[in-house]
Formats: C-alpha cells, structure tokens, sequence
C-alpha cells in the first residue's frame, strides 16, 4: 500500500482528535475528582500537558496542508495568484524547511539525553519517561518538512501554470 504524505497527514489529524477526545474526557474527570471529592493527581494534570502538546504539535502539518497557518492576509490576499505560489515557494525553502531542519536536529540530541538521564517529573506522583513527550518536537518537525514538500510541490506546479 502507498502511503502518500497527505494520507500520513489524514491520520496523524485523525490521531491528534483522538487524542482530544481524551484530553476532553480527562479534564471532565480530573476537574470533577478535584471540585466534588477533593481528589486529584499530579500524574493525570501532567498528562493533560502532554495530550496538550501532542494536540499542538502534530496539528502543524496539517495546519500548513489546510493553508490555515498564520501569515498575514492583509496583504497576501491582495496579490495575483501567481505572486502568491511564489511567495509560498519562498517561505516553504527559506522559512519552513531550515526551521524544521534546525529543530529536528537539535531536538534529536535533547531526547536522547532525556532518554539517557532517565528523565521524569520533578513533581511527587508526576509521570516518568518525559523523553517520549519530547520526542514529539523532532516528530512534528519531521511531519511538518514533509508536509512542507508536498505544498513546495504544488505550489511550484501552480506558479508554472499561472
């Protein structure tokens, strides 16, 4: 089976409302222990942080997919289609790529030491394992610098037709 980088965008946005469901059900559950049985758990909010972080940082990709990242439009609408492909091609190679790049490269290196140190919460009854949450930023960048070829690839094939 082909596995096409808008496909594997499709299904890690899938995965990321997965993910929100749970975050949802979980802030339902950890406020109602909190508020009505005066109960609650350092583990459980950290793990809101994390469904948190996954929420953001795999939504990049698909953020960038669906030209619904942030740029400013007072000015990007006003131009020609064919300045705005192009405008695209030289963020996605100038901005995007590099950026994405540079944060794969050094977020390798700040989960393997994560990893190595055996990291964890600092706080009593916090998760362990904090490496694998902060694999997510060398993940998302990834996702992103994929997603960013694809778009690079249209866009090119748009400001050659126009």
């Amino acid at each position: 089976m082909k596995l096409s980088i808008d496909t594997l965008s499709k299904y890690t946005a899938y995965f990321t409302a997965l993910i929100l469901v749970l975050l949802v059900t979980l802030i339902i559950y950890d406020a109602t222990a909190r508020y009505l049985f005066s109960s609650g758990s350092t583990a459980l909010q950290e793990l809101e942080w994390h469904f948190y972080d996954v929420i953001i940082l795999l939504s990049i990709a698909f953020t960038l997919k669906h030209n619904a990242h942030v740029r400013v439009d007072i000015f990007y609408d006003k131009f020609s289609p064919k300045i705005q492909a192009f405008i695209n091609i030289f963020s996605v190679l100038f901005f995007i790529l590099p950026l994405s790049a540079l944060i794969i490269y050094i977020g390798i290196g700040f989960v393997e030491l994560s990893f190595l140190q055996s990291e964890a919460s600092s706080d009593p009854g916090g998760l362990t394992h904090r490496w694998i949450v902060k694999s997510l930023m060398p993940l998302a960048f990834f996702f992103l610098a994929l997603e960013a070829l694809s778009f690079l690839i249209k866009e090119i094939k748009k400001w050659r037709v126009l």
